[in-house]
Parts: C-alpha cells; structure tokens; sequence
C-alpha cells in the first residue's frame, strides 16, 4: 500500500517541487501516493499536478477543519508557510505553522517534514530582530521539535529567483545593467533553483526517513559573492551587468518601511553571519551529496530564465 504524502503549498514552488519530483520518480512514486494541497484546486498548476497523478485537495491553513479533512489517513507531510513581508501582524504565519503541525499529530501523522530557515535573532544574538520571515519559520521549527511526531527539517538557501525578481538587474542608462544593493561585493549566498531542486532534497529524507528523523538538510547548490553572480549573469545574458553598491538609504527608498527593514536585516545577515550562520561553506559544500537526483547550476538556471530586461 502507498502511503499518502500531504503536501502543503502545492501549487507554489517549493510544494510544487515536491510533488512533482516524488510523481515522477520511479521509486517514490510508488512508495508514496501525493495528496497536493490548495486553497484554489482550479488552478492551472493544481489541474496540472492532477494531470500528473496527485490527488489535489482544496486545504486552508486557517482552516481547522479543512486540515482534518486533508489529512485524514495520511502518513507524511510536508509544510511550508508563507511570508507576508508587508504585514504589521507576522503571528498568522506562526499560528498557521502550528495549526498545521497540530493537526498532523491529531490525524496521527507518522512524519513532519517542515521547511524552515535560520533564526538570525539568535545566530546574531540579538542584534538583528527585522529578519522576522527567519525567525517565524525557526520559532514553527522549535514548537514542532516539541510534539510527538517524528519529524526532519529543510532548510533552503537563497532562491536563483531572486535575481529576476527583487535583485533583478535594472538598466544603468548607459545601455548597460546594475544590480543594486548596499552589502559588499563581496557576501556570499548559498543558491538554489528552488522551483527543481526542493523536490530533489525533500525526497532524499522521503527515501530515507530513519536517517534524516530529527535533523535539518541544507538545500543548497553552490556558495556565490553578489559579484561572482552578477558577472554570471552578464556572461550568460551577453550583456554588460555589474554590481553597484549603494548606501543603504537610497535601498530603503525603493520599498516600503516594513519591507525595507525585513531586506535591510536579511542583507547584513548574510554579510556579516554567513547564510546558514558561521558553518555556511562547510554546510553548502556538503549539501548536493544529500540531494536525490542531479541539480540545477546557476549556469542552467540563467541559461533558461534570463532576467526579462535582458531579452
């Protein structure tokens, strides 16, 4: 018999990854049978995972009573929540978190599989409190280590999207590109496709849950600088992209308050802490041999979703 893997956030990237590479791999798919949940089961990407063989189930973390439902019967899970960056009041996240965790020992769940993220109140010891995305994900983390449910944590590094979102390159006005931010050149970000790759870490502890049970597995592909990648970014796109560093006020006026203290926080972070906090090349240097299956370079990734103002 199958056992059902509810999997939260399906139709966003990192669930969506999940339930995409455990449907088409040869032996999870036959271990595990993908119960794929969503607020909105009319989605093109819900209606697509169900093309593919998951029961797709409407589920809302609000919910009590649809999270019973959803997990009735099932055997694993994995969550994810979602940040709301501009949000004045950050517990829905941690309520939701919890709900979701409290449910699954309720239904009588075997395992947890959470993805979270550093506490960088902690890691910095007290001197960055804005990280509020971290920490609200490292709080869930703590509260599930204290049920009684076996459970393993995955921890994913900054997403290859980021550079065709919020640090895409921007035209210099010279016919030339800048990425912008005020941290040195110099810091360094572990990366990961995380729309491919998620899949790819999660099913190495679905393959072997006894041996990942109560640890943390690093998703991560490679440790780049901001301008390693930028200079990535212009020998792929063929066009010329540099990395200019601004102080951290005019930062603060592309955004608004709550965003800008969220980012502000997050950059000096990783300049100043590391990503994954002091061991972050040891850990990102020994976080593909975990991965279940081939990743994706920052080379591939560029080569395929080359920022839109550089087309």
């Amino acid at each position: 018999m199958s056992k059902v893997l509810v999997v939260f956030g399906a139709t966003g990237q990192q669930g969506g990854s999940v339930a995409k590479v455990v449907l088409n791999d040869p032996e999870l798919s036959k271990q595990y049978k993908v119960r794929a949940v969503t607020r909105d089961p009319s989605k093109p990407a819900a209606q697509a995972l169900e093309k593919l063989g998951a029961e797709v189930v409407k589920g809302d973390a609000d919910d009590a009573v649809s999270l019973a439902a959803v997990l009735k019967g099932a055997h694993t899970v994995f969550a994810v929540t979602v940040s709301v960056l501009d949000a004045v009041d950050k517990t829905p996240e941690l309520t939701q978190g919890k709900a979701i965790a409290d449910a699954a020992v309720a239904a009588g769940v075997q395992f947890f599989i959470f993805s979270t993220l550093p506490d960088v109140s902690k890691i910095s010891e007290g001197k960055l409190t804005t990280v509020e995305h971290f920490d609200l994900k490292a709080k869930i983390q703590e509260y599930v280590r204290t049920l009684p449910i076996r459970q393993a944590f995955y921890v994913p590094a900054y997403f290859m999207q980021n550079f065709a979102d919020y640090m895409a390159p921007q035209p210099a006005g010279d016919g030339t590109f800048a990425v912008y931010s005020f941290v040195t050149p110099q810091t360094q970000v572990p990366l990961i496709d995380i729309a491919s790759d998620t899949g790819k870490f999660v099913g190495a502890i679905l393959a072997n849950p006894e041996k990942y049970e109560g640890k943390s597995v690093i998703g991560a592909t490679t440790l780049m600088s901001y301008e390693e990648a930028v200079a990535e970014i212009s020998r792929i796109s063929g066009k010329t992209v540099k990395y200019t560093q601004l102080p951290e006020s005019a930062i603060r006026g592309f955004m608004p308050p709550l965003v800008a203290d969220m980012l502000v926080g997050m950059l000096y972070y990783y300049q100043d802490y590391g990503y994954y906090g002091a061991q972050t090349k040891e850990l990102v240097q020994e976080a593909p041999q975990t991965a279940r299956g081939k990743l994706v370079t920052f080379d591939e990734y560029l080569a395929k979703n080359i920022p839109a103002c550089l087309k």
